[in-house]
């Protein structure tokens, strides 16, 4: 094995399964396997086991999560894990997106709009200056990471090296930023954009929160300042930095020119074509809109929608695929991916989904047919592309098995919990074996966990069927809830608090009772109408369902059906596989499992406390603030008394604009913080507290 470049640091050692896993893991890997998968039960600690291999294998990694929320999740269990690491996130940097689409139908044109996350676009920044300057990587990435991306070659090539000494002018440096597509500006400094104050240039990375101030003397740099931008400490003084460009997508003067002339060339190209099979209207709307493009990007060098363009501006060849963020990460690199049995399907269908758009709005001249080439990649490319995989799950569908050179079990939970046991009634009343209809018997069932302390789940098919249920049990003086998708966020975590509190005994949901949920409280899930096939009672779900009993020693799964399905065969046979493994090694060594004991915290209350001590903050933050800003200091009574002379001279307008200007700062700090530590729930917080005082400062 290699020398190490992560230390894996946790109170934690593998235990259960993990040891096994984890050896048998590595020695695929040793082995040369390409594609494994690690069939983990749900509770078994898989992230905590992939974290070891991670350490012991030692390159670089690609974690890619199905969805932002569970790659955030992961993100941040991975930093607790190497907190020496550059563990990043890596995510699309849309906060709203809506393609360019045509409908021929209702002759409908949509023209795109979006919105960016600067703060995303920070970290994805970070993301890939990592890859290009350290070993000691993990990206946790959705499965954006498959579209288009910049060149590394070229996004690495003109990266700026600047250290003490270094023969530059004030001016040339300027130049050079402008030329890295760094914004040059008179007001507060924001990632990518630079400032010029005297002898000195201040700079913020595109990737950090900092400044750099450089300070010039006779021709050259003579001192580098790492700066807090908002209070000015100094924190660190450096000999030598690297800027990078502060867009991914970098093409010199050259390469512009030629991506002009060739772009001219399909275009003449095009309209031959159209004018061809008689399709004037068509010819006429693709020459005025790659005419104008043409025109915006020599002029400014950019045009909405130069992105359809990035074919002739890369200079691949036609149905190449495009640079990702995969062609940052060296040959070399382990790709792990999360709750497979979902992400593959999803990076599976990208490319089909975005080439029927494409090939519209081409087919009726809103683009040219480079356009088709700035897309995701095609499955078998993302394959090309990934090197050594793990596949993880706790039900790994039929394509990972298959593809798979070895399937790692790892079954054995830690904690000595085994799978729930799996009853099966049937849906209708039952007189010979007195049990009444699935609702009735679900009730009764209910009543016996309750009257023990614990809780109970029902799922249901639909959302109204959800909410007629939960309707029923309340009239029947039961403490009970529904959740579905309609419902917001922060409501569905106060409801999932207060059912693990027991402020209500039974909870009804349809789909949201799957991935990820964790309920040691929960010794009941009555599962209704198990036995109609299709993606709620697929075997996946059943056994994802099924999962969620597992955290308490008493955890039972009743599964309401009037026959039996090849999912339901398939969920129950697998159930009492794991079971029985579980069974024997606890016996074998003497375990008696115990319910987890885990501390019910609600999130929210922790939000609204935060909330609640920020606007006190930001009470005490104007007195403070103004005192400062305005007061007079006792360490220094000459400047105080200035400093009150000149004040004298401002108007109120003038001193309230300063100090919530000062405020703000301080918020915007506190939420770029927030996004750094994924906590955006705080971050989301922030931002609305600072919409507000830019309200309040924009009416004084």
């Amino acid at each position: 094995m290699k020398d190490k470049v992560f230390k894996l640091k946790s109170s934690y050692k593998p235990d259960g399964d993990q040891p096994k896993a984890i050896l048998q893991l590595l020695e695929g890997l040793e082995k040369g396997m390409k594609k494994q998968t690690l069939l983990g039960a749900t509770g078994t600690g898989k992230t905590f086991t992939i974290a070891n291999v991670i350490e012991k294998w030692s390159k670089p990694t690609l974690v890619i999560a199905h969805n932002k929320t569970l790659a955030a999740q992961l993100a941040q269990e991975f930093r607790e894990f190497f907190p020496d690491a550059a563990v990043h996130y890596f995510v699309s940097y849309y906060d709203y997106y809506q393609p360019e689409a045509y409908m021929p139908v209702t002759d409908t044109y949509i023209e795109k709009d979006a919105q960016i996350n600067k703060e995303i676009d920070r970290l994805r920044h970070a993301s890939t200056q990592s890859l290009l300057t350290r070993p000691d990587v993990i990206i946790v990435a959705s499965v954006s990471c498959i579209y288009g991306l910049g060149s590394p070659e070229e996004y690495e090539k003109v990266n700026l090296k600047l250290e003490i000494g270094s023969k530059i002018s004030r001016t040339d440096l300027m130049r050079k930023l402008l030329g890295i597509h760094f914004e040059r500006t008179n007001a507060d400094l924001n990632p990518g954009t630079f400032r010029s104050i005297g002898d000195r240039v201040e700079v913020m990375p595109i990737s950090e929160t900092f400044v750099y101030q450089i300070e010039f003397e006779g021709g050259k740099i003579i001192k580098i300042l790492k700066v807090d931008p908002v209070s000015a400490h100094v924190l660190k003084e450096e000999t030598g930095i690297f800027l990078f460009p502060s867009k991914h997508f970098i093409t010199d003067e050259e390469s512009t020119k030629i991506a002009l002339k060739n772009i001219k060339i399909e275009l003449a190209q095009q309209l031959k074509k159209f004018e061809k099979e008689g399709k004037l209207l068509e010819a006429e709307r693709i020459k005025r809109r790659t005419n104008y493009d043409l025109a915006m990007i020599k002029e400014v060098g950019y045009c909405n929608g130069i992105e359809n363009y990035s074919r002739q501006f890369s200079g691949k060849k036609e149905g190449e695929a495009p640079d990702t963020l995969l062609s940052y990460f060296k040959d070399d690199f382990l790709t792990i991916i999360d709750e497979s049995h979902v992400t593959l399907p999803q990076l599976g269908a990208m490319y089909a989904g975005d080439a029927s758009r494409k090939n519209t709005l081409v087919e009726f001249g809103f683009r040219l047919p480079s356009a088709k080439d700035n897309r995701p990649l095609k499955y078998n490319e993302f394959e090309e592309r990934i090197g050594d995989v793990i596949y993880v799950s706790a039900t790994p569908s039929e394509q990972e098995r298959t593809m798979s050179n070895q399937i790692v079990e790892q079954i054995i939970r830690p904690t000595g919990l085994i799978d729930p046991e799996i009853i099966v009634r049937g849906v209708s009343v039952n007189k010979e074996e007195n049990y009444g209809g699935q609702i009735e018997d679900f009730v009764k069932e209910a009543d016996r966990v309750i009257a023990k302390g614990f809780r109970a789940i029902a799922t249901t098919l639909t959302k109204k069927m959800a909410e007629d249920l939960s309707l029923f049990l309340k009239e029947k003086g039961y403490k009970a809830e529904y959740l579905h998708s309609d419902i917001k966020t922060i409501e569905r975590i106060q409801i999932l608090t207060q059912f693990r509190r027991g402020d209500f005994d039974i909870l009804i949901g349809v789909n949201l009772l799957r991935e990820g949920l964790d309920l040691p409280e929960l010794a009941l899930i009555g599962i209704l109408d198990a036995d109609k096939e299709g993606f709620l009672r697929s075997e996946t779900s059943l056994i994802q369902i099924i999962g969620r009993a597992a955290r308490n020693v008493e955890g039972r799964v009743v599964l309401y059906a009037d026959h039996m399905t090849k999912s339901l065969d398939s969920a129950i046979g697998e159930t009492d596989r794991r079971r029985n493994i579980q069974i024997a090694y606890n016996k074998k060594h003497g375990i008696t499992p115990q319910t987890i004991i885990k501390k019910i915290k609600d999130i929210t209350e922790e939000l609204e406390d935060k909330h609640g001590k920020a606007v006190n903050a930001e009470l005490d933050l104007d007195v403070e603030l103004f005192k400062k800003a305005f007061g007079a200091s006792k360490s220094n009574k000459g400047k105080g008394e200035r400093e009150s002379i000149k004040n004298l001279l401002l108007s109120d307008e003038d001193r309230n604009k300063n100090v919530y200007e000062k405020i703000i700062k301080l918020k915007e700090k506190e939420m770029n913080k927030a996004v750094k530590e994924l906590d955006f729930e705080t971050a989301a917080i922030l931002r609305d507290e600072i919409v507000i005082l830019k309200k309040k400062m924009d009416k004084k």
